[in-house]
């Protein structure tokens, strides 16, 4: 067997994609494709295709699903998503992310001893945004109604036999869970026993959870009886849920437990249609949402990447993982300090951000013969006209990042979208001892992804979070709030774009993917994981590109992870987010003349059986009109194609 992978290795070095088994087979389909984070959540889809809906009403029954499983995220969370449109020929973008709510100040949050807002409870929260996101997308793209849609996870509110995954999350975080009476009552199946969540297979009830989408289809039917149009009858549901009797009894029980968002902040809250971003990498559009995201990140390193032989480099060899390390250090650099909300001000310089000029300028930075710790944001402005205002915040930034002590600071474990895995204090030393499976719990939780397509050309990808387990439901409407607000920062010299401040949102790192080629769909592909998705995805896109993967074979294939970059996510101090230059996480397997070289390069190496989130994809053949699925091979992510 270990000759076998040599002689993999071997072929893939040379940039030669042979046709290696992988421990999932791939999914094909002629009719539809749907993937997502959970078995019963692609089989939501998958009935809903039998029902002759499109890929949009699909997947919005798969985000429905997923919501109602907790595959970490709750129907308080945020959606985001691209939608391919064959009717316009164009790629939409869907943001549906929820904004600071009033009150949400730095002062208010430094003035509680916080340098960046809290990671879990009422007081991390945004307002909702996947209910408004899911009736938007249905309304406008989709074609059946949302009683129709619903229907698979109103059945699970119901009672559905929880997974394992999920019932030992809400076990490892019940302490946290008992603080708030609401979760308590949802989550604590057997209170007062040895083990008080739901145990595996056990029928999973969720009778508030019930009652509020059982309130929404009643306005939906209630609209149509008054011979409102199927969009109409599908607002009228949304707008129950931010301005009517369930929007009252979320800010009822948001406020009783210490939170701030008010009625005012879930009515004045609509999701936004807008222009998604896109570059062109040899020949492929590649699109993702703006820079209330850290999508962006993953176009910059395509543009730097593209002045690079990264085939003719081999797949993962030592020059191939420096110079994709080195790419994504300069594009988070730029993340770190220069994305934000576009709808407040200060604006993202995104055109020259993008820049093919800038990009090969960014390019000329990278030396071929150790990491550079020292990287640091570049200078967009001129490539867009401009002179750049926040010169001195980036000296100041500097001091910011203790890098020879983060030198020393070796084997650091990237934060994912959640980072509660045990409550107790024999976690704290868990990373001394095994790495491997406290990173491996936090990759396997946290963001889904939705992926889904249909032989008439419509083509989705989302990726919905927020309201992870361990979550503060908000009185008895059975949602979990986000715990978003962690996103922002109350220190405008690590990022002047990204300062919090009520109805703004965080920049994000949930990012969906969509690529076309010869003006059509060719890729849908998305992942969970905190700040590594851009990371992940980025490497699964070149797999495909560069060295002809198939999509389940990209799925699976190794990853290396930089962890030189400012956290996302976790942690209230600023040392608990500071970058750790030269951390990279490879995969167990790479090869031993690799590793000696990687250090020899100054990085500080760990190691993982797998080395990327669960991703899930969706390629669109069209030489034999037909769809590929993919789905990574750990994880509960899952899907059906017909």
């Amino acid at each position: 067997m270990k000759h076998l992978f040599l002689l993999m290795s071997f072929f893939l070095v040379l940039g030669i994609a042979i046709a290696q088994q992988t421990q999932k087979p791939p999914l094909h389909g002629k009719n539809w494709m749907a993937v997502t984070g959970k078995p019963l959540a692609a089989t939501a889809g998958a009935m809903i295709f039998q029902k002759n809906g499109n890929a949009i009403d699909a997947a919005c029954a798969m985000l429905a699903a997923t919501c109602t499983m907790w595959d970490v995220l709750s129907w308080g969370g945020e959606t985001q998503a691209l939608i391919y449109n064959p009717n316009t020929k164009k790629v939409i973008a869907i943001n549906a992310l929820g904004v600071a709510p009033t009150g949400a100040t730095v002062d208010f949050f430094k003035g509680k001893g916080y340098n960046f807002p809290p990671e879990y409870g009422p007081l991390a929260a945004v307002t909702p945004g996947t209910p408004g996101g899911l009736c938007y997308m249905l309304a406008e793209y989709g074609t059946l109604s949302l009683k129709e849609v619903l229907a698979p996870a109103m059945e699970m509110a119901a009672g559905y036999p929880i997974e394992a995954q999920t019932a030992n999350s809400i076990e490892n975080n019940k302490q946290r869970i008992k603080e708030w009476p609401y979760s308590k009552a949802v989550f604590m199946t057997h209170p007062g026993e040895k083990r008080e969540a739901p145990e595996a297979g056990e029928i999973f009830v969720q009778k508030d959870l019930l009652a509020t989408l059982t309130k929404m289809v009643e306005a939906e039917q209630e609209a149509l009886s008054k011979h409102k149009s199927r969009k109409e009858a599908i607002m009228a549901a949304c707008d129950r849920f931010y301005k009517g009797d369930i929007a009252k009894e979320f800010v009822r029980g948001c406020q009783e437990q210490g939170g701030l968002i008010t009625m005012k902040d879930l009515a004045t809250w609509k999701p936004i249609e807008e222009e998604p971003l896109h570059i062109n990498y040899k020949g492929i559009e590649v699109y993702k949402l703006q820079s209330w995201t850290q999508g962006p990140m993953l176009l910059q390193s395509l543009n730097i990447l593209e002045n690079f032989d990264l085939k003719g480099m081999g797949y993962n060899s030592t020059q191939y993982i420096h110079t994709l390390y080195q790419t994504m250090n300069l594009t988070f650099a730029d993340r770190d300090f220069y994305y934000g909300d576009p709808y407040f001000t200060p604006k993202t310089p995104i055109v020259g951000l993008l820049s093919k000029a800038y990009a090969k300028d960014r390019a000329k930075l990278i030396r071929p013969e150790k990491n550079d710790s020292d990287i640091s944001p570049g200078d967009p402005y001129p490539y867009e006209g401009k002179v750049n205002p926040f010169h001195s915040l980036l000296q100041h930034r500097l001091s910011l990042t203790d890098t020879v002590n983060n030198k020393k600071q070796g084997g650091f474990v990237p934060k994912h979208d959640v980072t509660g895995l045990l409550n107790n204090p024999a976690s704290e030393n868990m990373l001394a001892v095994n790495t491997d499976s406290m990173y491996m719990d936090r990759l396997w939780r946290g963001t889904t992804s939705v992926e889904a397509a249909d032989k008439n050309g419509w083509v989705i990808s989302i990726t919905p979070s927020g309201g992870w387990t361990p979550a503060c439901i908000a009185g008895h409407t059975g949602v979990g709030m986000s715990q978003r607000l962690q996103s922002f920062v109350l220190d405008s010299a690590l990022c002047p774009f990204n300062v919090i401040a009520p109805g703004k949102r965080p920049r994000v790192t949930l990012t969906p993917s969509l690529a076309l080629k010869d003006g059509k769909p060719f890729l849908a592909f998305g992942v969970q994981g905190g700040d590594t998705q851009d990371q992940n995805l980025l490497q699964f896109f070149l797999n495909v590109v560069e060295f002809g993967m198939t999509v389940q074979q990209a799925t699976e294939a190794a990853n290396i992870n930089t962890n030189q970059l400012w956290l996302s996510l976790g942690g209230t101090s600023t040392k608990d987010r500071q970058p750790h230059p030269g951390s990279i996480l490879l995969n167990k397997n790479t090869p031993d003349s690799v590793r000696t070289a990687l250090k020899n390069m100054g990085y500080i190496t760990t190691f993982g059986e797998r080395t990327s989130g669960p991703v899930n994809a969706i390629l669109i053949d069209t030489k034999h009109n037909s769809l590929w699925g993919g789905s990574s091979n750990h994880g509960e992510d899952y899907g059906i194609g017909w």
